[in-house]
């Protein structure tokens, strides 16, 4: 198990810090004088520390790549109320060096007992053109072991190892309340919309090693794909009825509810509208537990702007202790501030007796 992980560098240290990370951003960016520096965002599964190379930068700088794991020895400062590195050692580490699971943040929830539920919904669907559509899906190897895996988004939310699976089975929660509290709505088809409207999400994205698009993904994205899945599955079902498949696919192709939004199609009966607003809750829900949760702000009682929600969120048990606020800070600079003479003396100091015959 490594040690410290990103949650445990809040504080400025007034010792070097040696630890591992994975790279999830690589920028190569210029210093007033000319000289190049790194800047990098650092990360394991708890959450995300920027980090900057100010110096000895030539000697790494085609070392290691985005997605690489690497060790770096450094200090801890807090610039913009933020935690940051300012790196000093920096290799490349060997797959065989280290533990996936240290780097990669995953659902809380436990994947078998999580598959077990989703199996307990596609098994209390009384539809059965519906539940034959969902079997065949959710039957075959490939989809089922990608479904336990995936995580809902690359970065927006729910992004995680086992995310998917958990956003959905949040989102079938919330339909079993709100379908026997409108009368009118049909639980089997809605059902069926929750537990595949996402799914084209297995090949939108790659999730073996960090969180990116896959070639598929960037050409068609996960709307189209899972369209595509739907009728696949459907052509093994020669009795399938084509109106149900219809409703089906609307509800795949609506789901984002607006087109300024990517859905090609606006929601146009009661159970694909209320897909969309429980689909947007839920994620919403999960987006701002996360921005409080993994917050880097060291002070004050609010996070930082989030453009997916368009606010800051109040970190509400900060604001009932009565913490007061930080003082304001200037916007950030294109780049983060350069250590200053004296505290890159001071990081000198600090560094050099710890150098002698270790390696990071």
């Amino acid at each position: 198990m490594k040690s410290p992980y990103v949650n445990d560098l809040l504080e400025p240290a007034k010792e070097p810090v040696t630890s591992s990370f994975l790279v999830r951003s690589k920028e190569i960016r210029q210093k007033k004088t000319g000289e190049l520096y790194l800047s990098l965002m650092l990360g394991d599964r708890t959450g995300e520390l920027d980090a900057k190379m100010w110096d000895n930068v030539p000697e790494v700088i085609d070392s290691f790549e985005r997605d690489d794991f690497v060790k770096v020895r450094g200090m801890i400062q807090i610039f913009h109320n933020r935690p940051q590195m300012t790196i000093h050692k920096l290799r490349r580490m060997d797959d065989s060096e280290i533990d996936f699971s240290d780097y990669f943040p995953s659902s809380r929830r436990d994947p078998d007992e999580m598959w077990a539920e989703l199996s307990g919904i596609i098994a209390g669907v009384t539809n059965p053109h519906l539940k034959g559509l969902l079997e065949a899906m959710f039957g075959d190897q490939d989809i089922a072991r990608r479904y336990r895996r995936a995580p809902a988004a690359k970065q927006i939310h729910h992004a995680f190892l086992g995310g998917l699976m958990e956003h959905v089975l949040s989102v079938c929660a919330l339909a079993r309340m709100t379908a026997t509290h409108y009368p009118n709505i049909d639980y089997d088809l809605l059902i069926t919309g929750v537990l595949l409207h996402d799914i084209g999400k297995i090949y939108e994205l790659n999730y073996e090693r960090g969180f990116s698009y896959s070639n598929e993904g960037q050409l068609l994205g996960h709307i189209n794909i899972a369209q595509r899945m739907v009728g696949e599955k459907v052509g093994s079902l020669p009795e399938f009825p084509p109106e149900l498949r219809a409703l089906v696919e609307h509800m795949i192709l609506s789901h984002h509810g607006h087109l300024e939004f990517g859905s090609p199609k606006l929601p146009q009966f009661p159970e694909a509208l209320l897909l969309h607003y429980l689909d947007d809750m839920d994620s919403k829900m999960e987006c701002m537990r996360a921005l409080i949760e993994n917050d880097r702000q060291v002070e004050g009682c609010f996070t930082t702007f989030s453009p997916v929600l368009e606010r800051p969120a109040l970190k509400k048990d900060r604001f009932l202790k009565g913490e007061p606020a930080p003082e304001p800070q200037p916007p950030p600079a294109e780049r983060a501030a350069e250590p200053d003479s004296a505290f890159a003396a001071k990081l000198k100091q600090a560094w050099q007796p710890a150098t002698n015959g270790q390696e990071s």
